[in-house]
């Protein structure tokens, strides 16, 4: 099916590769079950200059099996190993009273506020809040009976495409668009946390726009703010990131979360890089101009008699660029001076017999 068009308008804001990058602050389990937290967390993300804030809306029963079996239990190199999936996410959960109330607050603040649903329950909790837009995680991307529930509200689509093969993205992407999302973004993704820079595969970005012709961002766990700057440079309209008052709290998030004074460094670099990539231009920018004249040029740079022979003695090619263009030395070598000149004064062809 063509897609005409790779933007998206969240609640009138368009997200499209001319556009500002969206930046998203992932609260996710920072709260440490504290809605006061949440509250200094949202603030803290208008302060560094975020766009919106995410949610993640699920119970632990909702997303998992209360189950003390081998396979409910994380044991995979991660930062949660030895506890039961439903544990992790007992903790990790934001209750679903306080949603309504963070999105009011953060709207008063000029943010918007949407959410990660894991199961259809949570899609229509959302739906009665009035959410801007549904956020597929990438654990979830396979699931595409959950991905066409979003996709029938009709609300722009950002998917995280974390651990997915170019199969498994398609699938998505296609059960979407089959169900009526018209207004897809994908994010690249790495699911380890905290996750290494050399796997964040950052050239697969623009690869993803050509293949799915959709706007492309970044749900990025590396730690520090390098790779989303990088990630702008090659097309990301959206960068998502997790957001912690003191990672010294903890929590199930925080170790690969950023601080607010590093979340604000983080969007000033992305705002600076996303500026720097301007138009295709060969051209001198406005304030080149000036530059200009301290290019280099012919000058004479010892005193000729009339009649002299110019040399490589008595002319140079340095700055400022009064003389002629630099290009025309070798024409002007072995020519004679048509009249005394003096040590300093930029050669043009009326000093030259020809």
């Amino acid at each position: 099916m063509p897609v005409e068009t790779v933007a998206l308008t969240i609640a009138g804001r368009r997200v499209s590769p001319q556009s500002a990058v969206y930046i998203v602050a992932e609260l996710s389990a920072n709260h440490n079950q504290s809605f006061d937290q949440a509250v200094r967390i949202i603030r803290a993300a208008k302060d560094a200059g975020a766009d919106a804030v995410k949610l993640q809306t699920y119970t632990a029963d909702t997303i998992t099996l209360h189950s003390d079996k081998e396979c409910f239990r994380i044991a995979s190199g991660t930062l949660w190993d030895g506890r039961t999936l439903h544990d992790l996410y007992q903790e990790a959960f934001t209750p679903w009273e306080w949603q309504p109330k963070l999105k009011a607050i953060a709207e008063e603040l000029g943010m918007h506020l949407f959410s990660s649903p894991f199961d259809d329950s949570a899609v229509d909790f959302l739906e009665q809040m009035g959410v801007p837009a549904h956020k597929v995680a990438s654990f979830e991307l396979v699931d595409t009976g959950l991905i066409r529930k979003m996709a029938r509200t009709g609300k722009p689509l950002i998917m995280s495409t974390g651990m997915a093969s170019e199969s498994e993205i398609s699938e998505a992407v296609e059960a979407a668009r089959e169900a009526g999302a018209m207004q897809i973004a994908l994010l690249k993704c790495t699911s380890a946390y905290p996750a290494p820079p050399e796997e964040a595969n950052l050239l697969t970005l623009p690869e993803l726009a050509r293949r799915f012709q959709c706007a492309v961002g970044l749900s990025d766990h590396t730690m520090g703010i390098a790779v989303p700057v990088a990630a702008v440079a090659l097309g990301a309209c959206i960068i998502e990131k997790h957001l912690c008052l003191h990672r010294a709290d903890g929590g199930p998030d925080s170790a690969f979360s950023l601080e607010p004074q590093e979340f604000k460094a983080m969007v000033e670099a992305v705002r600076a890089a996303e500026k720097a990539l301007g138009t295709i231009q060969f051209a001198p920018s406005t304030r080149e101009a000036n530059s200009r004249k301290f290019r280099r040029s012919l000058f004479v740079v010892e005193d000729v008699k009339k009649g002299e022979l110019f040399s490589r003695q008595n002319v140079r090619s340095i700055r400022p660029a009064d003389g002629l263009h630099p290009r025309h030395l070798d024409e002007v070598l072995g020519k004679l001076a048509a009249c005394d000149v003096e040590r300093g004064t930029p050669l043009s062809w009326d000093l030259v017999t020809r």
